[in-house]
Formats: structure tokens, sequence, C-alpha cells
């Protein structure tokens, strides 16, 4: 399906640094558009314009008329800066002053690739923001009880790990799931590597090891740890900081430390992509064994090399169904679909991301096209629908 040029693309060139900011609205449901703020050298306009057409993407795919929360439009902000730079939170304070108009009225917004969502709230309020979603504050039924849930929700901890931390990884963990099972593919002995050892791909490690997966290969941005016979897991994520880097003293004699892209190439059927975008190209796609590909992150695969991994049975489960829960989870809990509740939560994630998943495979296997594509085709069915509903906002 073809991208129609968004909404509104904008650039901020920080005063102190020089340094950019980007916000690209794709589309407005209701008045209002979600998407996180991300932060990474190298950001571009770009790249925040793909990720918030994955956003207006991943809101309508999660679209139950039903349901109290109603998808909102898609949008994302972006800065061109190292989040570790001694300058990166002033950086950021800045950058959201000067979208404070925009957050106030139209973009909800909250943790991506380099931020926490902690961070966010911290230089929110440094900006003299109520908060990083108040646009959709109008849109509720209560606004002081939606806000308490909300904020009950990121209280809670499960084995030491917030739940707002653990929501995306479960439904990244149930894609991989549905798939598998689909394939009639036993969980145990089933291999796995993971890039990126953060919030989403140190949560979708665990769900996946604790259901009987082998986790045989983990990335951080020190290179690749790796064990044939399964790394520990728990003792990787007990050992991270703030950054999901791993403090190596917790490696047992078996575990193995590799160069950063030894991921590819690790003897596993699964691969998941959970750092960088971009981070599969056609040069590299040739290093992989694997018979999927789930995307934790958002746009790690090229389109040019997504074609040749196909071409050679490879499997790209894509970002925008795999990793949508993290934003699903948000919405339901603030709009009171669901409490402020780990088995709640956990439960609805299950349930909702095998449906999508397999509605998208089912999807593919009619049409005889990719999970992506049908994924897409599912959006252009939907967004008429939605907006038929609520009016087209272009």
């Amino acid at each position: 399906m073809s991208a129609p040029a968004p909404l509104m693309s904008l650039v901020w060139t920080d005063h102190v640094t020089g340094r950019q900011g980007f916000l690209v609205v794709d589309r407005l449901v209701r008045g209002v558009a979600g998407g996180g703020l991300r932060m990474r050298p190298g950001c571009t306009l770009e790249e925040v314009a793909g990720l918030a057409r994955g956003m207006t993407m991943k809101e309508a795919l999660h679209y139950d008329p039903e349901g109290r929360y109603i998808p909102l439009g898609g949008a994302k902000g972006g800065i061109d800066c190292d989040p570790r730079a001694p300058e990166a939170y002033g950086l950021l304070v800045r950058y959201l002053r000067a979208m404070r108009p925009y957050i106030e009225t139209l973009w909800a917004t909250g943790e991506d690739l380099g931020l926490s969502q902690d961070l966010v709230d911290r230089a929110a309020a440094e900006a003299g923001l109520v908060s990083s979603v108040q646009a959709v504050y109008p849109l509720l039924d209560d606004e002081t009880a939606a806000r308490a849930r909300l904020a009950d929700a990121f209280a809670v901890e499960v084995d030491g790990i917030g739940l707002d931390e653990l929501a995306g990884g479960c439904g990244v963990a149930e894609s991989v799931l549905t798939a598998l099972d689909r394939a009639s593919v036993p969980y145990a002995g089933t291999r796995v590597a993971v890039q990126g050892f953060g919030t989403m791909g140190g949560a979708t490690a665990r769900f996946l090891a604790r259901a009987g997966l082998t986790v045989v290969a983990v990335a951080d941005i020190k290179g690749t740890m790796a064990n044939p016979a399964g790394l520990d897991v728990e003792a990787l994520l007990a050992a991270r900081d703030g950054y999901g880097t791993v403090d190596r003293r917790v490696l047992r004699p078996g575990d193995r430390e590799l160069p950063g892209d030894a991921w590819l190439s690790a003897g596993a059927e699964v691969l998941v992509p959970a750092a960088v975008s971009y981070a599969i190209d056609t040069g590299n796609q040739e290093r992989i064994g694997a018979r999927w590909i789930v995307e934790a992150a958002n746009m790690p695969v090229l389109p040019e090399a997504e074609a040749l991994l196909a071409a050679r049975g490879v499997t790209v489960l894509p970002d925008v169904v795999v990793n949508s829960g993290t934003n699903a989870w948000w919405w339901w809990t603030l709009f009171g679909d669901i409490g402020a509740d780990a088995g709640e939560a956990f439960a609805r994630l299950r349930r909702s991301m095998r449906a999508l998943t397999g509605l998208m495979l089912d999807r593919a296997d009619a049409d005889g096209t990719t999970p992506r594509a049908a994924a897409h085709a599912l959006v252009a069915d939907r967004l008429p629908v939605i907006a038929e509903r609520f009016g087209w906002y272009r």
C-alpha cells in the first residue's frame, strides 16, 4: 500500500547545540495522534516519517469498535543526539519546550529508542507540560481516574521489572509463539537470538525463555554474548544498566563474547532485532540462517533485504504488528479497557496479539503475499472504517 504524504512534518534546530529534532504527524483521529519520541545519533526526518506512518498502522490494527480505547492517528518525534551525551538531557527539555503547543493539543508521546518514560516525564515537567500524553485527556470520560489508573499501572512490578517495560515484550513473544504454533514447531529446542537488551529485547527474551525456548545469543552495545546451550536470561536481565548494557561479570564459563554483529549468524531459528532501525541490509542478510525474523524494533529490516530474505524462505514478521503491544497497553489502561493489573494486562496482550498475528498470517496465506504486505492490506481495510466513524483528517 502506498503511503500518502504526512499531515505535518517539522524540523527544529536547537539554538544551543545546533542539533536537530523532528516531529511528523502522519494522521489525526478525533484531532489527536500518538507516537513515541526517540533519541539517537543520526536520526533523520525520513526515519521519523516512516515511524509515524507505522504508528498510524499500529493504531488501525488495534481498532475495536466495542472498546473504550479508540485508535488515534499516528505521529513520531526524533532527536539527533546520543542519549548518553552530556548535553542530551538539556536538549530533550528544549525540544519538548519547543514542541509544547503540539503536545498540549494533538501529539501524545512517550518513551522510544534511547529514552525511558521516567526521563521523558521529568523533562516534560521541566518544559512546563502537564503530561506527555495530555493531548488525549479531552477524549477521556474521567481524566482524574484515567491518570490515576495509568500511574498505578506504571508502579506495578513483576519479578523486579516494571509492567510498562514488560508489555511490549509480551506482545513480541506472543507473535513468535503464534508463528511457531502455526508451523507445528515445538517451543523446546527452538533457539532465539536477540539484538538489543533494553526494554523490548530484554522482556522478549524473558517471555520466550519462560515459554521454553532457548536464548542462544544476546547482543548489546558492547558485543554479542552467546551460548549454544542457552544463556541465563534472568542473570543477564539483573545485570543490565539503564541502557540495556550487560555487566559481563555475570557470564558463566560456557558463555562466549563475540563481535557485535555475531547475532546475525547465531545458530537460531528465530532472530529478534530489538534495537536500532535499518539493522539488516542487503549485505548482512546473507549471513542469516534463521527461519523467522521478528521485528521487535521499528524498521530494522530494509525493504530490499526483506525481498532477498523472502526469496530464500525467511519470514519477516513486521514491526507494525509485532511491537504494537506497548502502544495498545498504554491506551487500554488509560481509557479503561483494562486495570492496573499485570495478570489482566498480560491476558489481554496475549489474546490480542495472537489474534492479530494469526489474522495477518491468514491474510498472507490467502493473498500469497508476505506478512508485511498482509498487515498493510489489513490497515487499508480498516482506515476507511475509522474515517467513516470519526472523519478524515489529513
